[in-house]
């Protein structure tokens, strides 16, 4: 009999909707991690922005359905934001340099030879030439807001605007939004610590998109797409930083520590430019896929006629390109001046130009009363801008012109920011034109105009002039002034407007109440103005708030000179104009201008209000280092340490001594621990004195 067989079929047990749920999720997760990727940092993407929205959405639903189940990891978690009282502020282990520019062959040829004197002068390396100066990584210079992003073990713990290059404002809250900037980098990575240095900046298609809605929602629109990253990227409330579509491209690092290294930028790991661009790529970051390598000069000239050629097709804005020496050995050998790089330069594209009509000449009054006659025009776009007003700077220059009522004008974007009119189309001038006749009063007060010796500008007189004060309180809150961001400039001319602030006292006595009676003014955004005020009662030291009064021919430097030398305002107020005049660079003609300024009895007033406030900041004391055997020394530590380097280096500081990044003839000391390497064979090269760890404590007693 043949043998039967019984066959069961066996069920695995049915899923319940939560596991499904758990799968979708995990799924969606992934899935738009990899789509982030393909559209960030591949430029490559496979769905349309629309796609991607509904499955983000769908993600979105369901960890709100299972909060449990949300991970930091999670897509929706760089998306959520949070809203921030403040942004403090943090120093960059390395200093964020800025780029000296050129804007011609002759100027970029200049470079090359004083970087090619330097380094014959300068360079300890046998092995290295004067040829390996010739290749090039070339990066387009993106018109974004520079950032430097610090991971530690890994992890992303905070995001630096570059600030004034020795301190920068932390952003980590709004990086954390942006949707290409890794927030983890892998395991078992060869650094502890990695900066990376890159720029924030929106897509052209995004910035458009962006002004739109500001439109519809009757706001302010952004001029252009730096500006709109920028505002974006500074946003307290970090959930409109999301909404803001913003995009993270690397071009460099800071500090890299690798246990055991000599350095501090990662040379052991990333020998040239371009090997530390694909190695920035490879850990997840967007690098401008425009970069090339440049092995000779020429290459160089032709990727930047490329550029230019191409600019207005890429997805970006760009105002030039950036070159830098591959060899980053050699980089270290070149170092930097005071301000800049040696093995770095940026070449500046020529200004973007246009014709348009010249529709009227108006003239305003600044804080300081000068005339400025400005040219109102047909709008017309410059490089992506619309522009509709220039400048014409004063009466000799517009004269110089012979500008017009009417003409047709050649205008451009001096340094691709500022309006400038070039020339006049004389050709196209209308029969009917005539010169323009400057005022010789005051287009606001009516007030008679008088033109000073040795000035090129005519200037209101008249200290009650309505403009200048206004002026005056717009200088008070902006960059150059207190810098109080959130009391912008059209709420301060609205609030002149009504009468309800006359002057830079009246601002502290705004309530939230009063401004939200202003049109496109919300609850957050009035709390916002109030905030910051007072919160700069607290803040403003003596210099920002001698700066923000506006004394005329007292810019941010001699502010800072007077703040050295007075115990505050009052002590300042009370100065004669001999005691002024011995202060460095205050001549007679600035002494009497800060005289005449605290005579008048109605700044007196103000003043008196401000202190009353709470506003009054007092000189901060400079505590006098005493005298020790490192002060005024250049020093270096290298090699492994018995405490973390940064410790000695604090000691040494303090002591008076002045660190150096890297080993080279001005250096006084280094001091050599454990397994020390290229550092100590070029100081011995140089005859660079060398210290122990023991006899650098014991120089510090």
């Amino acid at each position: 009999m043949a043998e039967q067989f019984s066959f069961f079929e066996t069920k695995e047990p049915k899923k319940t909707q939560k596991e499904i749920d758990i799968e979708r999720l995990t799924f969606l997760k992934k899935e738009l991690k990899r789509h982030n990727k393909l559209y960030h940092t591949l430029d490559n993407p496979e769905i349309s922005d629309q796609e991607y929205d509904v499955l983000f959405k769908e993600l979105v639903a369901l960890e709100n359905q299972y909060p449990e189940l949300i991970t930091k990891d999670s897509p929706t978690q760089k998306i959520g934001g949070e809203v921030l009282s403040f942004l403090a502020t943090q120093k960059h282990r390395l200093r964020m340099y800025g780029l000296d520019n050129v804007f011609s062959l002759e100027e970029y040829e200049a470079f090359l030879q004083k970087g090619k004197n330097y380094f014959i002068k300068e360079n300890p390396y046998k092995e290295l030439s004067t040829i390996t100066l010739d290749t090039w990584w070339a990066d387009p210079k993106l018109d974004g807001l520079a950032a430097e992003i610090i991971y530690e073990n890994g992890e992303l713990v905070m995001a630096l605007t570059r600030g004034d290059g020795e301190e920068g404002e932390v952003i980590t809250s709004a990086v954390r939004t942006i949707r290409n900037v890794p927030q983890h980098l892998g395991e078992n990575l060869p650094f502890t610590r990695l900066e990376v240095r890159g720029e924030v900046l929106m897509l052209k298609k995004d910035f458009e998109k962006l002004n739109e809605k500001q439109k519809k929602l009757n706001q302010k629109t952004f001029a252009n797409p730096r500006n709109a990253a920028a505002g974006s990227l500074r946003q307290l409330d970090t959930r409109i930083t999301a909404e803001r579509k913003l995009i993270f491209l690397a071009y460099g690092v800071g500090q890299v520590i690798i246990p055991q290294a000599e350095d501090e930028i990662g040379l052991s790991l990333w020998k040239t430019q371009e090997a530390l661009m694909q190695g920035l790529s490879k850990l997840g970051f967007a690098i401008s896929k425009e970069s090339e390598l440049c092995k000779n000069s020429q290459q160089a000239l032709n990727f930047c006629e490329k550029m230019e050629t191409i600019r207005d097709t890429l997805p970006y804005e760009l105002d030039g390109v950036v070159y830098k020496v591959n060899n980053r050995l050699v980089q270290q050998v070149l170092a930097f001046t005071a301000r800049s790089p040696r093995f770095a330069i940026a070449w500046k594209f020529s200004s973007r130009k246009a014709e348009t009509i010249l529709k009227a000449i108006t003239i305003q009054v600044g804080r300081t009363g000068v005339l400025t006659p400005v040219a109102e025009l047909e709008p017309v776009s410059i490089g992506g801008v619309m522009v509709s007003r220039a400048t014409l700077h004063n009466e000799e220059e517009l004269k110089a012109l012979d500008v017009r009522v009417g003409d047709t004008v050649l205008v451009q974007r001096a340094g691709d920011v500022i309006p400038d009119i070039l020339s006049v189309n004389l050709e196209k001038r209308p029969d009917n034109s005539v010169p323009y006749e400057f005022p010789t009063f005051c287009p606001v007060c009516q007030s008679k105009a008088v033109k000073l010796k040795d000035e090129a500008a005519w200037r209101c007189v008249n200290i009650d002039c309505p403009a200048q004060k206004l002026q005056g309180i717009i200088h008070f809150v902006s960059k150059a002034g207190l810098d109080i961001i959130g009391v912008g400039e059209k709420w301060v001319e609205k609030l002149v407007e009504i009468g309800r602030v006359k002057n830079i006292a009246d601002l502290f006595t705004v309530t939230v109440k009063e401004l939200l009676v202003f049109e496109g003014m919300g609850e957050v955004s009035a709390n916002k103005f109030v905030d910051s005020l007072n919160e700069a009662k607290h803040t403003a030291t003596l210099n920002r708030f001698i700066s923000a009064l506006g004394i005329r021919l007292v810019g941010e430097q001699t502010a800072k000179t007077l703040a050295q030398a007075f115990e505050n305002i009052d002590d300042l107020a009370n100065a004669s104009v001999d005691k002024l005049i011995t202060l460095q660079d205050i001549g007679p003609e600035v002494a009497s201008s800060i005289k005449n300024y605290f005579l008048s009895s109605e700044r007196q007033e103000v003043i008196t209000r401000l202190k009353e406030y709470g506003l009054n900041p007092q000189r901060q004391e400079v505590v006098a280092q005493k005298e020790t055997a490192l002060t005024g020394k250049t020093i270096l530590f290298t090699g492994t340490l018995s405490k973390p380097r940064q410790e000695f280096e604090k000691q040494a500081e303090e002591a008076g001594a002045k660190l150096l990044s890297a080993v080279s003839k001005n250096l006084n000391y280094l001091v050599v621990g454990e397994k020390a390497g290229s550092k100590l064979e070029k100081a011995q090269k140089l005859g660079v004195q060398t210290l122990t760890e023991q006899e650098f404590l014991d120089l510090l007693k």
